[in-house]
């Protein structure tokens, strides 16, 4: 039992070392400029695809958004990132649809994630402005009246309200600025094919 534990403790350490996620990543999807390289293997149009999407609504298989958003979520969200899709031929104009359609979702993605950002940016300029009005507030009637149920409400107020906005500071709005960075990075990815693709009859 020992022994199991102290080799869990073992692995732990290895794995959550960042010096083997970086060498990890460096041999899995760096390239010497300092880009990174996503292999993503397709077998059948079918892959490709979404099947319940059609004509001009037509949409690619959502694995793949997750297969991109996996991989990408490993690197750095200021790496350029080669998206090379492989296994089938595909025409001129496939080619462009699959481009069109990527782009396309992550303008979207990008669209949805600022306003986010922009959401949580003025919920906490909100609650700073409330909390110091309420602090200020509070200080007066502290020093100038004796008013004793106003003062444990605008300190109620000023307490919650800069407690919230910190909050939001360091937990809400760091994660939305990253998710809107790192969308931002899979709207810039760059996507070759593979070099035997047949033209547009």
């Amino acid at each position: 039992m020992n022994d199991f534990k102290n080799k869990m403790k073992e692995k732990i350490k290895i794995y959550s070392n960042k010096e083997y996620l970086n060498g990890y990543i460096k041999n899995e999807y760096l390239t010497d400029d300092g880009d990174a390289d996503i292999f993503l293997n397709i077998n059948n149009r079918d892959e490709l695809f979404d099947s319940r999407t059609v004509n001009e609504q037509i949409d690619l298989n959502p694995k793949i958004y997750k297969f991109i958003e996996e991989k990408t979520s490993m690197l750095e969200s200021d790496v350029q990132i080669h998206l090379h899709i492989i296994g089938i031929e595909l025409t001129t104009k496939e080619q462009g649809i699959i481009k069109h359609i990527l782009k396309e979702h992550y303008a979207i993605e990008l669209y949805k994630s600022q306003k986010e950002y922009i959401k949580i940016r003025n919920k906490i300029f909100n609650l700073l402005f409330i909390g110091i009005i309420s602090l200020l507030s509070y200080l007066l009637l502290y020093l100038y009246t004796n008013l004793n149920f106003f003062l444990e409400v605008f300190g109620f107020i000023f307490s919650f309200s800069l407690w919230e906005a910190f909050d939001s500071m360091i937990y809400s709005f760091s994660e939305a600025k990253k998710k809107r960075k790192d969308t931002c990075q899979n709207l810039l990815i760059n996507i070759n094919f593979n070099e035997n693709n047949k033209e547009e009859a």
